[in-house]
């Protein structure tokens, strides 16, 4: 609604208690309105007329007019200072409609009170004021809903850690006492007090609280450990990386606070909707006054009767919950899926996506060496050939060497190792000389491996040949490894029609290799990191709207370049000043999920804006009496039903948001 703007803007600078405050006012305003209407529905003349039952004693006029007026005051007052506020801002809106329309209910009704023929209000106007506080009570909780369920982990974090001083002894101290590169003992089943770096220990840790992924994930040595995430079955030490403010949690928490203080572009719609219904509101009152009261025999009361009708019926209940309440459902439910939107406006921008242009390395790949193919000659068999290979690579830090040893089933120990410069290495394993060298030495000691390989090469993939006991006995490829969701998001977003393009520093082999592998479109290849924002002005300047998914660090000129950044892989360092939305988690997947819940939550908006505008549509001409020839006239009771069915079909609608499935 209107009024959460002009509060927000107050409330971002005030802080977040400022906002608990205000959605206790509105809960507290309900309740006590919702209280005191209950008598008034009980002695409404209308009400006692539609079931039948009569509750007439001397002054039961006054009681509802006393009743109604505590309402108008105490319920109404967000409303009447709304219509204040935007009146004197010369920026009429949502507020004005509302304030408006109890304000006419209420004066009219208090006149009839006190001697004007006519009919009372009064019920009408309890439940339109208890409806809008329940609406803005509704909403400003779902709106806070992503913010406060993230700062719900920050107090999940344990209150002390454990130390380890210069001496090696261990200490508790108080969290904020742990500064930078601090090592902490983190016990098995505790929670890991900062985000560092494992020293020593391997264990399961639980990070689904804070990056969406439902499976423990393994960590071992020099791996980075999130402060939140639970520890599982083994005792780590850590080293402190980062803390406060700089952590994980603290960046994750103030993407969402700026998400949510975003404008909707979707919102300026509702805002433009209210503004024409404040207007016609204003028209059809004035117009439905003058045609009853001079261009047909009934009564000044009767004209000034339909004249309220048609502004309260006019007050848009629904259209003030139609958009807030999507944008925040969709705010949370992407913060818990680990979809973290920093500008609303280009996340909303994202369902008109033409082209996704991705980096290649950290993104679509691992980022790191892993076996892509075995060939075994003879009877070796793969798993032994790569478990020769792996015994002797244990030896080296070379990023071919870990990936054989991360692929292999099992490793042997080895015997008079030694690295043969520039060529590889070899030792004794299981008895038998073993060699992992290079094609260099292949073509050194005049040695040629009978299948072709040639293929792998051109596909831009190292390979190593296996030797043991001076004869050939296999081939090893390894590449940048592809993560095994990018095909699958790859074929998605091109069933959404977007075309799906890849630019990368890696020579034009390796760049085919992957594009084939995976069904994209077209690949930019061997291009730096300044030039990748070029490209990305290249493609726009064929009159596409383009996404960019990249690691939000070198990444970042071409993420501020593209219509719509999309930082990935963010789940240890979350690129705040980059991508206009981050994915927590090292998934293209998460990347097609963005655009589908754009897509789905854009649905969401326009219909329920349809509901709330064709429920004006339709009410207000038969509120003013156009189909008063045929007999039929909109009653009052009829209309506040037909008003608060709309409210709550709006509110399901939002709340049945959902990310389609992947």
């Amino acid at each position: 609604m209107n009024n959460t703007h002009h509060e927000h803007q107050g409330c971002h600078g005030g802080g977040h208690e400022h906002h608990v405050q205000m959605v206790k006012d509105y809960k507290q305003r309900f309740w006590i309105s919702t209280l005191l209407t209950i008598p008034i529905i009980i002695l409404s003349p209308m009400i006692q007329s539609l079931l039948g039952y009569s509750l007439v004693f001397p002054g039961n006029l006054l009681v509802l007019f006393v009743l109604s007026t505590l309402i108008f005051f105490y319920g109404g007052w967000p409303f009447l200072k709304g219509l204040y506020d935007e009146c004197r801002a010369k920026n009429p809106g949502m507020m004005t409609l509302i304030g408006l329309a109890i304000s006419v209910a209420y004066v009219y009704s208090s006149a009839v009170v006190f001697g004007l023929k006519g009919k009372l209000f009064f019920w009408e106007l309890a439940t339109l004021i208890d409806i809008m506080l329940l609406g803005h009570w509704i909403e400003m909780r779902s709106v806070m809903g992503a913010g406060k369920a993230l700062e719900k982990l920050a107090h999940l974090l344990p209150s002390d850690a454990h130390k380890i001083t210069n001496d090696g002894s261990i200490q508790d101290v108080p969290l904020d006492q742990i500064q930078q590169n601090d090592q902490l003992l983190v016990k098995p089943g505790e929670k890991i007090p900062a985000d560092g770096v494992i020293l020593k220990g391997e264990s399961s840790l639980n990070e689904s609280m804070l990056t969406g992924e439902s499976k423990p994930i393994f960590k071992k040595p020099q791996e980075f450990v999130i402060g939140g995430s639970i520890n599982g079955e083994g005792s780590l030490t850590i080293q402190v990386q980062k803390t406060g403010k700089d952590s994980f949690l603290s960046q994750v928490i103030k993407l969402v606070k700026e998400a949510q203080a975003s404008k909707s572009k979707t919102q300026d719609l509702a805002n433009r909707a209210a503004l024409w219904l404040t207007l016609i509101a204003i028209g059809a009152g004035t117009l439905t006054f003058v045609v009853w009261l001079f261009f047909t025999d009934k009564t000044l009361a009767y004209a000034l009767e339909r004249t309220v009708s048609v502004m309260v019926i006019t007050c848009p209940h629904a259209l003030g919950l139609a958009v807030p309440l999507v944008v925040a459902v969709s705010t949370s439910l992407a913060a818990r899926n680990g979809l973290l939107i920093r500008d609303r406006a280009a996340f909303e921008s994202a369902r008109n996506i033409d082209a996704m242009v991705f980096d290649k390395t950290g993104t679509l790949t691992k980022g790191e060496f892993g076996v892509t193919d075995v060939i075994p000659l003879d009877d070796m068999r793969d798993n032994a050939l790569l478990n020769y290979a792996a015994s002797l690579e244990t030896h080296s830090e070379h990023p071919i060497a870990k990936g054989i040893v991360e692929s292999a089933h099992q490793t042997w120990e080895v015997e008079s190792f030694k690295a043969i410069p520039g060529k590889g290495a070899e030792g004794v394993v299981m008895g038998r000389d073993v060699k992992v060298v290079s094609p260099g030495y292949l073509a050194e000691n005049n040695l040629t491996f009978p299948e072709n390989v040639a293929h792998l090469e051109e596909q831009g993939k190292t390979v190593v040949y296996v030797i043991i006991d001076d004869a050939i006995v296999g081939a090893i490829a390894l590449a940048d490894i592809i993560r095994e969701e990018s095909k699958p998001a790859i074929e998605q977003l091109k069933q959404m029609g977007i075309r799906c393009m890849m630019v990368t520093g890696d020579n034009p082999q390796v760049a085919k290799w992957v594009s084939e592998e995976i069904g994209l479109d077209e690949v930019f290849a061997e291009v730096l990191p300044q030039k990748k924002r070029e490209i990305i002005q290249e493609i726009q300047s064929r009159g596409l709207i383009v996404a960019m998914t990249g690691d939000g660090v070198n990444d970042a000129p071409a993420l501020a370049q593209a219509d719509v950044g999309i930082a990935i892989g963010a789940g240890t360092d979350v690129a705040i000043e980059t991508g206009d939305i981050i994915l927590v988690k090292s998934n293209p997947m998460d990347a097609m999920a963005i655009i589908a819940l754009a897509k789905a939550t854009y649905q969401k908006m326009i219909q329920n804006l349809i509901w709330a505008t064709g429920y004006n549509a339709i009410a207000i001409p038969l509120a003013a009496g156009i189909l008063y020839p045929y007999g039929i006239v909109l009653n009052p009771a009829v209309s506040a039903i037909l008003m608060s069915l709309s409210t709550v079909i709006c509110a399901v609608n939002a709340k049945f948001l959902s990310i389609p499935k992947k």
